[in-house]
């Protein structure tokens, strides 16, 4: 499961999870899953997340060891 830092970024800018949610036009519930890891966020919101905290998507979510170990470089 992809981990993230959402909770952190956004008790840094005092904001609610439903004022995150309509910054980037989703749902409050959308916000408690990906807070909760019940919920890995597709591209297009990853993209809208980067852009409201003005970092890259790196800097929000961590990468899965286990996923990575699929990964074949050769």
């Amino acid at each position: 499961m992809i981990g993230n830092r959402l909770p952190v970024l956004r008790a840094e800018r005092r904001w609610s999870q439903a004022e995150l949610a309509d910054r980037i036009n989703v749902s409050r519930q959308t916000i408690v899953s990906l807070e909760n890891g019940r919920y890995e966020p597709t591209l297009k919101i990853a993209m809208r997340l980067s852009a409201v905290f003005g970092l890259e998507i790196e800097r929000i979510f961590t990468q899965d060891p286990e996923d990575l170990k699929l990964v074949r470089i050769e």
